[in-house]
């Protein structure tokens, strides 16, 4: 067995975004920035939730455009880690620690 049970799972098909869309969208491509930016959209709306409150006082929870912005601008600035370049630091930080 698979360990499933033999029902399926619940989570989709394509629960991570695929490597070259990744670095297509590191490249400035419009199309791959869409599909990064929606596969995090309810993780940057989570993350941009906050305590708000209307003019007559009542408080309530709701995502700050702001902050979402902000967050989706950082994501389309982010650069792959290269595997390559950081197993060389590791390697010249344990050298450092002999």
């Amino acid at each position: 067995m698979n360990g499933t049970n033999g029902k399926q799972s619940d989570f989709p098909d394509v629960a991570l975004v695929p490597y070259p869309v990744i670095v297509a969208a590191t490249k400035g491509d419009p199309d791959a920035m869409k599909i990064v930016l929606q596969h995090f959209s309810g993780y940057i709306a989570s993350l941009s939730m906050r305590k708000l409150c209307d003019e007559r006082g009542n408080v309530y929870f709701g995502v700050d455009e702001d902050i979402r912005q902000r967050l989706q601008a950082r994501l389309m600035r982010a650069k792959p880690i290269q595997k390559r370049a950081f197993q060389q630091k590791r390697k010249q930080r344990s050298m450092k620690q002999r």
